[in-house]
């Protein structure tokens, strides 16, 4: 029932009525529009599951008007540069790209793209440059906006934890990274200017291949700084994982506040259980559904890029009853 509303919303609201027109119409016969996609992590995973959820309706509605292929990247910036080469020796017409390596490391293989006719667009980390010089050409981008959404979440989960200056907290996330890290910067920046005091921990490779693999890192950092107050886990996975690190770091509920982004059945149940106090929501359904939807209609129709913020609401305990059966079901 859920997805049967959802499918209505999202076509009437995304197509504008262009599934009506002659070239959609049932029966056609032109060759379908072929996209390398790019989900992000890993098979199962529970951010990337959910993008390429949201990619995989989209190309449901479309139905053999699309060839939708995907390209997993373990959260690996380089090994999406890496994909974006062979995707383009594959001569789709279309490429949906994660934007973490940034504008500088995509720069020339984008270029080739748009000069052999491949429209590409990017999903969940920004490419301003690039999206800035092919607008014209389909580039958008669908995702949140990346230093006000660590911002909101920091600012907010200070002020609801009841955190005071000299307090201390811990961020854990990409900060290293060119873009992605804005999300990071964005969260510290708003502790710092309460007085807060933030102990930062960079996102390795492996923990963000395997947010299991940071359960010996926090429980470590934890143990040895037990006045921290607040944890925020900039990683949809590892805020998935709160629940076994604080757990794991022989903590109970009323003891830490835990804040990070992205909504998940694990986060879901540790909202319920108290380990998770609050997350930012960005959608990751609509980062998967809409760059298709605007691959085919570039293709089809030349429409130029699209901005789309899907950074929305906070959700905590207050109302992640209303958002739960959502979440569960992978489109939330």
């Amino acid at each position: 029932m859920v997805k049967s509303y959802l499918k209505v919303l999202l076509v009437s609201v995304v197509l504008l009525g262009l599934l009506a027109a002659p070239a959609l119409a049932a029966g056609h016969t032109e060759d379908p529009v072929e996209i390398y996609f790019f989900p992000g992590g890993s098979p199962g995973g529970s951010f990337a599951t959910v993008v390429q959820r949201g990619a995989r309706e989209a190309a449901e509605i479309l139905g053999d008007r699309v060839k939708v292929r995907y390209k997993w990247s373990e959260w690996d910036p380089q090994k999406m540069v890496n994909q974006l080469q062979e995707a383009i020796a594959a001569r789709p017409d279309g490429i949906a790209i994660m934007g973490h390596p940034g504008d500088e490391a995509y720069r020339p293989f984008v270029e080739e793209a748009v000069e052999k006719g491949i429209i590409v667009t990017s999903q969940n980390t920004t490419l301003p440059e690039l999206e800035a010089k092919y607008k014209s050409k389909g580039f958008g981008y669908v995702g949140q906006e990346l230093y006000p959404s660590g911002y909101t979440l920091g600012k907010a989960a200070a002020e609801r934890a009841g955190l005071e200056e000299g307090d201390l907290a811990l961020v854990w996330g990409l900060k290293s990274e060119p873009t992605r890290g804005l999300r990071t910067r964005g969260a510290i920046d708003a502790l710092e200017e309460k007085g807060i005091e933030v102990d930062y921990i960079e996102i390795s490779s492996a923990v963000d291949a395997d947010a299991a693999a940071g359960i010996p890192i926090i429980t470590g950092y934890l143990q040895s700084h037990p006045d921290c107050k607040l944890v925020i886990t900039d990683h949809g996975a590892l805020t998935a994982t709160q629940e076994e690190y604080f757990k794991s770091a022989g903590l109970d509920p009323d003891e830490i506040y835990g804040a990070g982004f992205d909504l998940s059945p694990a986060t879901v149940r540790a909202i319920r259980s108290g380990y998770t106090d609050l997350v930012l929501d960005q959608q990751p359904f609509l980062q998967g559904f809409l760059p298709v939807m605007q691959i085919y209609l570039t293709s089809k129709y030349q429409f130029s890029g699209l901005h789309i913020r899907t950074g929305a609401g906070l959700v905590s305990a207050g109302n992640i009853e209303a958002i739960a059966p959502l979440a569960e079901e992978g489109i939330r």
